[in-house]
């Protein structure tokens, strides 16, 4: 009997030390962008808004998302533009090499991103003059790519081919069927993809952090750069914010995408 009650207990007490795990630090950052204090601390000194309201004063601030929000958008779509013809070809045809391509393809996953972002800059844009912009920008392409490969090729996959063909036999081209047909089914797949590069693309530290140069800054990087500086809680209050704004893009595109339907 006291075994058992040991076991019964154990399950629960894992897990909620996991859940604890993961989201404590999110906790202690929320409680710490809330403090009255003037530096980072935890627990907070007292309880203010003014951290808070102090985020949306900073100009670098309010520069550098407006970078970060043009890379992931940008960025996400152009990888998808290119990824969704790429995992539609390695779907459904036997091509010569495609375990060669999907590994090549995955490259930016597989290798840590302080090497990526270092052969860029070495390679790309100090030998070819490449502006900051559209370097950031090439590079969070290049990285999200992968995602919206993976992601619709697995969309793809659990599209029946005969569907298409169907449509092929009762008189539309490959194309119509392509748009007619097979897009309105993976369109789950896509919005994963999408969700899923903007989110890495904004969050993106190694790769910005070598193609990042004066007055041009993503987010993540400025907030480094201004931990540097200045230790106060706005830097705190910022991620909070960053947090819940993820947070509200996964359940508005589940409230009115219906997400979960397609995944």
């Amino acid at each position: 009997m006291p075994n058992s009650l040991g076991r019964n207990l154990f399950i629960p007490l894992t897990l909620f030390l996991v859940i604890a795990f993961l989201i404590g630090p999110f906790l202690i950052i929320v409680a710490a962008s809330f403090s009255a204090g003037d530096t980072l601390a935890f627990p907070p000194q007292g309880f203010s808004l003014r951290w808070i309201a102090k985020v949306f004063t900073v100009e670098s601030f309010r520069a550098s998302f407006g970078m970060s929000l043009f890379l992931a958008i940008g960025g996400t779509a152009a990888a998808l533009v290119l990824g969704i013809p790429a995992s539609y070809a390695l779907s459904r045809y036997k091509l010569p090499g495609a375990e060669v391509i999907r590994t090549v393809v995955s490259a930016p996953i597989i290798v840590p991103g302080i090497i990526v972002g270092l052969a860029l800059l070495r390679y790309i844009v100090v030998p070819f003059g490449v502006g900051i912009s559209l370097a950031l920008f090439l590079a969070h392409t290049a990285l999200v790519l992968p995602y919206a490969v993976r992601v619709v090729s697995a969309s793809l996959d659990n599209l029946r081919s005969d569907i298409e063909e169907a449509a092929v036999l009762l008189g539309s081209s490959r194309t119509g069927a392509f748009f007619r047909v097979v897009l309105p089914n993976i369109r789950g797949g896509i919005l994963s993809a999408f969700i899923l590069g903007f989110v890495t693309s904004f969050n993106q530290v190694p790769v910005s952090l070598f193609l990042s140069g004066p007055g041009v800054r993503t987010l993540p990087i400025d907030m480094i750069a201004y931990m540097e500086i200045v230790f106060d809680p706005s830097v705190a209050a910022l991620s909070a914010l960053l947090a819940f704004l993820s947070i509200g893009i996964v359940f508005a595109a589940e409230r009115f995408l219906g997400f979960s339907r397609y995944v």
